[in-house]
């Protein structure tokens, strides 16, 4: 795992339009997906375009934990997973540890993942993991799993304890309005046993696109596998085909790309980010329609979009199909023209840190008026925006996010920016890149 600089916080200078282009590095979502994917698969598998980051890495070291080799190449980019020492495992085996940091992703995974291949592990991670609810796919695993799973605290959050020798053949039942991870969790899992199954999702079900694309990585890696709408429920069907190892290429991050084109709507700029279009398995390409309403202008070709900045206004949106983009999002509304009303993400409180609460507390630092609600929040730009020392909460999109007002309002400090290295460790040297104009540390 990437040990972080100890630099105590960033402060970014304004500067006028951002004009420029960028490629920001591998998705996490993808690269976390196809992980997994490749190391239950048969044969081998090599990734292109991985994003290298302290999550990604927390994944790798877990896979390597039962005997799959990830070889790293050019640069953290290319990831060869060779399954051929994979291990036989048995719910006799004696106890694997994994630490798991505070990866949501990862831990999700792993559990379902691991229940389904069968052993013995107990997955653990930093303090904040051990506040992130996991209770609810702990019992949908626990009507199926042929063996034992429960949580090691009374709240329903990690660590984790499992021991399995696989899934019994059963329909499982998942709630869907804490995070799409848990069904995405059960979806990778389910080809691991080689038996058919069927998820139902119980209630509303957040953060949809997810859901797809981690379907899309599924059968890129030949699982068998069908979403059904119906009567305003959504199921999983799963065939019994396993996953086989294939060559498997990994778009940019779209989360990450958020903030440059943010960079471009805040300074009226123009930023291109290439290797992302209209048509990407990512929704939080969908930022840009958000922007679009926002008054920018935004263009799209065969491999890349572009933000063009214009005049802000305030606008009424429902983020829950993006919601990895609020923060983002609030930093944009501090220079429009009216409020922004953010709309169906409740489920952001339970995400590295209470992204609607902590969030309004360090816009109102800025000088914003925030309202809090229970699904969201509505952000009133102040006259007169104010410098501001903005504490992270160790939550990497804090950290980018908060960038973004540096580029406007001077004395802006950003504490713990080294928190990036979560999913983009580079993400203040691209954006020097991009901006031309260097930041201070301190």
């Amino acid at each position: 795992m990437s040990d972080r600089p100890t630099i105590p916080f960033v402060e970014v200078v304004p500067v006028g339009r951002v004009c420029g282009r960028i490629r920001p590095p591998g998705s996490k979502s993808l690269t976390n997906r196809a992980l997994i994917c490749a190391a239950f698969a048969s044969g081998n598998s090599v990734l292109a375009g991985a994003l290298k980051s302290e999550d990604t890495e927390v994944m790798i070291d877990a896979v390597r934990a039962i005997g799959v080799a990830v070889q790293i190449a050019d640069g953290g980019s290319t990831l060869c997973v060779d399954t051929s020492a994979r291990l036989v495992p048995k719910i006799g085996d004696q106890r694997t540890e994994m630490f798991i940091a505070n990866s949501g992703t990862t831990i999700r995974f792993l559990t379902a993942a691991l229940s389904a291949f069968g052993g013995h592990y107990r997955l653990h991670g930093v303090d904040r993991m051990h506040q992130r609810p996991i209770g609810d796919l702990v019992a949908a695993i626990d009507g199926v799993i042929e063996g034992h799973i429960e949580t090691m605290s009374a709240d329903g959050c990690p660590p984790v304890l499992i021991q399995s020798s696989s899934w019994r053949p059963g329909e499982l039942s998942v709630a869907g309005s804490v995070s799409s991870q848990y069904l995405s969790g059960l979806m990778m899992a389910a080809p691991i046993t080689t038996v058919s199954s069927r998820i139902q999702v119980v209630g509303e079900l957040v953060s949809r696109p997810y859901v797809d694309m981690t379907a899309e990585v599924m059968r890129s890696f030949g699982a068998d596998i069908s979403i059904v709408d119906a009567n305003d429920c959504v199921s999983v069907e799963i065939g019994s085909a396993g996953y086989r190892g294939i060559d498997y290429s990994i778009e940019p991050d779209a989360s990450a790309a958020s903030y440059f084109w943010a960079a471009a709507a805040i300074t009226g700029g123009e930023v291109t980010v290439d290797g992302l279009t209209a048509n990407a398995m990512q929704g939080d390409v969908g930022f840009v329609d958000v922007l679009e309403k926002m008054g920018c202008k935004i263009r799209s070709d065969k491999n890349s979009i572009t933000v063009v900045g214009g005049k802000l206004v305030g606008i009424d949106v429902d983020m829950n199909l993006i919601s990895d983009t609020v923060q983002t999002l609030s930093m944009v509304a501090l220079f429009a023209d009216g409020p922004t009303r953010v709309r169906g993400v409740a489920h952001n409180r339970f995400k590295e840190t209470d992204r609607i609460g902590d969030l309004a507390c360090e816009l109102r630092k800025l000088g914003a008026t925030v309202d809090e609600h229970d699904d969201g929040m509505t952000i009133h730009p102040p006259a007169t925006p104010t410098p501001a020392t903005l504490e992270t909460y160790h939550d990497h999109r804090m950290a980018m996010s908060f960038s973004l007002a540096g580029l406007r309002i001077p004395g802006v400090k950003i504490l713990d920016p080294a928190c990036t290295s979560k999913t983009y460790p580079d993400y203040f040297a691209d954006l020097e890149r991009l901006i031309g104009h260097p930041h201070l540390w301190a």
